[in-house]
């Protein structure tokens, strides 16, 4: 009965064509061996499993192959089938770990003194190369200065910084990166297709991440999905074989968060305990989320158009500002690092949640309403009306009558609303996600009593029931009186709270770069010193 070959061997690259995210060191070697421009000993350095003795054999087959020195050894010759089987008489592999000694060093460059038995060039192998000792690397140094012909070494390290500088001057030295997890995935995709074995595309983004940049690792953790998944890759069975964090509990957290809902946020987690789900992943599977947030802010491109929760990515983006995006980032490393020190690893997620609602920015009028709502909101359903509408210091005072209840049902009475939808907005205590809507609105009819507001379909994202009822909530309590408010999806006139606000910066901006150029000291720079101005330093005076 054949045995199976594990999937990590069975696709190590037997050539330059075929390795993975290493394109920079490829092309050097590549031109190299085409110029027969040959160094005498290379040292790759790089994490685990990111092909530096792949790369290594594939050169000694470089070096080797029948056809005579070349970038694509053919693979069928005696030398290149040899290598590739382990059976090389003239290619020498040493583990430095378990050969450390001086002794060990002085048989090896005894050896390289004699000739190849039937190769161009006996070629040595070292792997972890910084395990030596120092007398074994200083017996080196004299075969590293006066190399006979006929040799080539090949050095490997996960640590070059423990390798004598002495050392390192004599190696052609080249930098293997860790492997971007989207060229990981592909890398996955391909191989599943030639196993003939199905597997969905987040499962394997999934396994990608986890890899942590070496594919070796993926394809280990590969053959373990498809027996965990029982011959399929799928999502599921992969995050709980990773005991991975499902991104829709951190979504989820997210707009919490947003809506500044304690209660939400403590039964997520309490969920994510009841699952067994592990917060120190969910912790830095968060961070990497909010990452993406502020690359979704500042470098859209960033996010590729094949990233499965793309449209939730810049949702989330759109309703936290940069500088809270930049917080709740620190919080979450923190909160990791402090995890260990927590009574549990419950108490220490969830105080982490309690520290990004407690710190989160906000406009200082509403600063201590909105700490108190956090506070309330442990105790109070966010989704109740008030049983009574508390009078506003800037409302209008209302009949001295019994308080109205702020219900739907009740009749309404006159507001004071003149139209001006910005003006009213920035006097209302919203937050997140609600403040989100009021900021995209447009005023479409108003009366005596009730508003319409216009949405545009690009925010109509936005119209969840929970934020129309938050604003009109805070339409009530503001008026001090129950106020209708309709909402529609149509085309606005520009006039939104967000698109004034966005023009009002833009002119500011274009006032402060008008009033730099102007400056007579300005000027004088430019024109007497070729002095250049950069706009982009220019910033507005609060």
């Amino acid at each position: 009965m054949s045995l199976t070959q594990v999937l990590a061997r069975k696709w190590r690259p037997k050539s330059f064509s075929e390795l993975t995210g290493q394109d920079h060191v490829v092309k050097a070697l590549t031109n190299a061996l085409e110029r027969k421009r040959l160094h005498h000993a290379y040292l790759f350095t790089g994490t685990r499993g990111v092909g530096k003795t792949t790369i290594a054999r594939i050169l000694a087959k470089a070096l080797n192959c029948e056809t005579g020195i070349t970038s694509t050894p053919c693979g069928k010759c005696a030398a290149c089938t040899e290598i590739d089987g382990g059976r090389f008489v003239d290619l020498i592999e040493l583990d430095a770990a378990s050969n450390t000694q001086v002794d060990n060093m002085r048989e090896l460059l005894e050896n390289a003194l004699y000739a190849p038995t039937c190769a161009r060039y006996k070629v040595y192998i070292i792997d972890e190369v910084h395990m030596l000792s120092k007398s074994a690397f200083n017996a080196m140094l004299k075969t590293l200065e006066e190399p006979p012909d006929h040799v080539k070494f090949v050095l490997a390290t996960t640590d070059p910084q423990k390798i004598p500088v002495t050392v390192l001057s004599r190696c052609l030295q080249f930098n293997l990166k860790q492997i971007p997890p989207s060229l990981i995935a592909a890398h996955l995709k391909h191989v599943l297709e030639q196993e003939q074995i199905s597997g969905d595309a987040m499962a394997l983004q999934l396994l990608a991440r986890a890899a942590q940049g070496s594919m070796r690792d993926a394809l280990s953790m590969l053959d373990q999905a498809i027996a965990f998944g029982e011959g399929t890759v799928a999502e599921t069975s992969v995050r709980s074989m990773l005991g991975a964090i499902d991104q829709g509990y951190l979504y989820d957290l997210l707009d919490a968060l947003a809506q500044r809902d304690g209660v939400q946020m403590l039964a997520l987690a309490d969920a994510m305990e009841a699952r067994s789900l592990s917060f120190d992943a969910a912790l830095q599977d968060l961070a990497a989320l909010l990452h993406r947030l502020a690359l979704a802010q500042t470098v859209p491109q960033a996010i590729g158009e094949d990233v499965p929760e793309r449209e939730r990515i810049f949702a989330l983006a759109k309703i936290f500002a940069p500088e809270e995006i930049q917080l709740f980032y620190q919080v979450a490393l923190h909160g990791r690092s402090d995890l260990s020190l927590a009574p549990d690893e419950y108490a220490g997620f969830t105080m982490t949640l309690m520290r990004m609602l407690a710190f989160m920015p906000g406009d200082a009028a509403a600063g201590g309403a909105r700490k108190a709502d956090t506070v309330a909101g442990t105790v109070t359903s966010t989704k109740s009306p008030p049983a009574a509408i508390r009078q506003s210091p800037s409302a209008t005072p209302p009949p001295a009558a019994a308080p109205v209840a702020a219900t739907p049902d009740a009749t309404a009475t006159a507001i004071p609303f003149d139209g001006d939808w910005p003006a009213l907005a920035s006097q209302l205590k919203l937050s997140g996600m609600t403040r989100m809507l009021a900021q995209n609105c447009e005023v479409k009819n108003f009366s005596a009593d009730g508003i319409e507001l216009c949405v545009p379909e690009p925010h109509r994202h936005l119209l969840e029931k929970a934020y129309q009822d938050k604003m009109k909530a805070a339409l009530s309590e503001y008026y001090g009186k129950p106020v209708r408010l309709k909402f529609s999806v149509g085309s606005i006139t520009g006039m939104t709270p967000a698109e004034l606000e966005s023009r009002e910066k833009q002119a500011k901006q274009s006032q402060a770069i008008a009033a730099i150029e102007t400056d007579p000291f300005v000027r004088e720079l430019v024109e007497n010193f070729d002095a250049k101005l950069i706009a982009s330093s220019i910033k507005p005076i609060q």
